[in-house]
């Protein structure tokens, strides 16, 4: 009895050492697991600031895709093109992304420039629309001989491949942004990017395209007088609420598509146009006190003036080079602007 009573104590210790052993492991991966999540969160968070000029953009540009169509068709098309562009980013792009970055990494750094010079091409085209009043009439044209339906259909499929080309900057930019080498903790950055940026990005358009609705709604039916006044200020609101996004989008594919090519420049061993932006940054910051805003600020303008000015250039590369030839390739039309 004594030895049996002796072994069931041995039991007892080893169980104890046991639970002692678990309880520090479950610790330690409590302690490692919460590491990985605030650095999965951290990229994230870093990956979608990086992507902000794209998002912004996204989102100016989206509600154009609903402009003469009936109302009620609206957030189902919002629908459709969200739902084609969650599966874009988290389908296509994403392991597409992992891919490229696991066995040609090199290729990275040129993409990101390809996407910067997208974002310039579209940033200065806007701005020559706007200052030599030139105007796209294919899309009163379309309205004028396509029923609803088709009209829907093109419009959307149209949506979705300009998506396709946000999509794919955000996540090379989201990648490049990642700090982590952890291949799964990336696919998460990546999915989180993904999700919360579409999230985003469709869901302020849905409440964009809506606003002036709803606001009518109020002007007309509002219980109270303060109701209808507030119903008419977002009626009234609305045009320059969309100016404004689109003037800040347009500002924010320059400044980003700028400084993804000064960086890429600066990458690819060409150095001289980022330190000339770097020092005459820092110079400005030092004459006002060494202020910090100074440095971003002069930074960000510079970088948006260069990135207008490379878009400039490749307007005609574009439009005279290389939509000519895609037309030619696929015996269709494509424009230079969205």
């Amino acid at each position: 009895m004594s030895g049996l009573l002796a072994l069931l104590d041995d039991v007892a210790a080893i169980a104890r050492l046991a639970a002692t052993q678990v309880d520090d492991v479950a610790a330690q991966a409590a302690k490692v697991g919460g590491k990985v999540a605030a650095t999965v969160v951290d990229d994230a968070a870093k990956a979608g600031a990086k992507a902000a000029g794209v998002v912004i953009d996204d989102a100016a540009v989206t509600p154009k895709y609903v402009t003469g169509l009936p109302a009620a068709r609206e957030l189902p098309i919002v629908w459709k093109i969200a739902r084609a562009s969650f599966f874009n980013k988290l389908v296509i792009l994403l392991p597409l992304a992992l891919l490229l970055n696991a066995f040609v990494p090199w290729v990275l750094t040129p993409l990101l420039m390809l996407g910067g010079c997208y974002l310039c091409f579209e940033g200065a085209e806007k701005v020559a629309h706007s200052v030599f009043h030139t105007e796209d009439h294919s899309a009163a044209k379309d309205a004028e001989t396509l029923d609803a339906a088709h009209l829907e259909e093109k419009r959307v499929a149209g949506a979705i491949k300009t998506d396709f080309i946000l999509s794919a900057e955000i996540m090379t930019i989201a990648l490049a942004a990642i700090e982590t080498d952890d291949f799964l903790a990336s696919a998460v950055v990546l999915a989180l990017v993904a999700v919360g940026i579409t999230a985003l990005v469709y869901g302020a358009v849905a409440v964009l395209v809506k606003a002036d609705d709803v606001g009518l709604a109020l002007s007309t039916g509002g219980r109270t007088a303060a109701g209808r006044a507030l119903g008419r200020r977002i009626v009234a609101a609305m045009p320059g609420i969309l100016t404004a996004i689109s003037v800040v989008g347009t500002a924010a594919m320059l400044w980003v598509g700028g400084s993804i090519v000064l960086h890429g420049l600066d990458d690819l061993g060409f150095h001289g146009p980022y330190g000339a932006i770097h020092a005459i940054a820092v110079g400005v910051a030092e004459g006002v006190g060494g202020s910090g805003f100074a440095e971003w600020l002069t930074t960000a303008l510079l970088d948006g003036l260069f990135g207008l000015a490379l878009g400039f250039l490749l307007i005609p590369v574009v439009m005279r080079g290389i939509v000519p030839v895609f037309q030619r390739v696929t015996g269709g039309g494509v424009g230079g602007g969205r």
